[in-house]
């Protein structure tokens, strides 16, 4: 309880753990509230949880409700699957891909992954993932960062595609980008081409201070 309390006015760190992939990363008791952070960035709840909350309300939560299968590129600290199931309500199958086993040890321990029933969690490279399932989608959330970095993979055409093509007609595309300077902005106009009138795509910039987020709907 001090710690809670003492949390509302410094950042209270509860663990720190070395990883291979993510290198540091920190349990924080931050306002009374669990995050997941890197070195620099947020990696679950907290600031990453507010941003791709809202990307789920232009979405729509009634319409997410209906969907049967969803795909979460990039789980951290599983913030975005609490927010599906605990929020919206949402009771189809979530598969979520993680790379690093270390995140999803903390995601079990400290925010409780391990509890929800209708998620799969699969440790692997999400590109490779992305190759190799025979599965289709309702909603692919991407929200993949190496601290800050975002991998080159995500916006190149032979994962673009390959994205397009297991999401379903009438699905979604919900890309969490974090822009720190014009070369990300560029890199993300670019991005916004790949997608004919096939799609309906939209950009939200500035949702927090350095992200942008894509909705992008399949039509047919």
């Amino acid at each position: 309880m001090l710690k809670k309390l003492l949390s509302y006015f410094i950042p209270v760190n509860l663990v720190k753990k070395q990883s291979d992939v993510s290198q540091n990363l920190e349990v924080t008791l931050n306002y009374g509230q669990l995050v997941l952070d890197s070195k620099n960035t947020n990696y679950s709840y907290g600031s990453l949880q507010r941003i791709l909350r809202k990307g789920l309300k232009y979405i729509g939560f009634e319409r997410i409700k209906g969907f049967n299968n969803i795909l979460v590129l990039g789980v951290a600290g599983g913030s975005v699957i609490k927010t599906l199931v605990n929020e919206i309500g949402y009771k189809g199958k979530i598969t979520g891909v993680e790379l690093d086993p270390k995140v999803i040890e903390l995601a079990n321990t400290y925010f409780g992954l391990n509890t929800i029933e209708n998620l799969d969690v699969v440790i692997c490279d999400a590109f490779e993932f992305v190759l190799k399932t025979k599965d289709t989608y309702d909603l692919i959330i991407i929200d993949i960062f190496k601290d800050t970095v975002m991998p080159a993979f995500l916006f190149e055409d032979f994962f673009i595609n390959r994205i397009n093509t297991i999401l379903n007609i009438n699905g979604f595309i919900l890309f969490n980008t974090m822009t720190l300077n014009q070369q990300h902005k560029d890199r993300n106009t670019t991005y916004r081409t790949n997608f004919d009138d096939a799609y309906s795509v939209r950009m939200y910039p500035k949702v927090e201070d350095h992200n942008e987020l894509f909705t992008i709907k399949k039509l047919k």
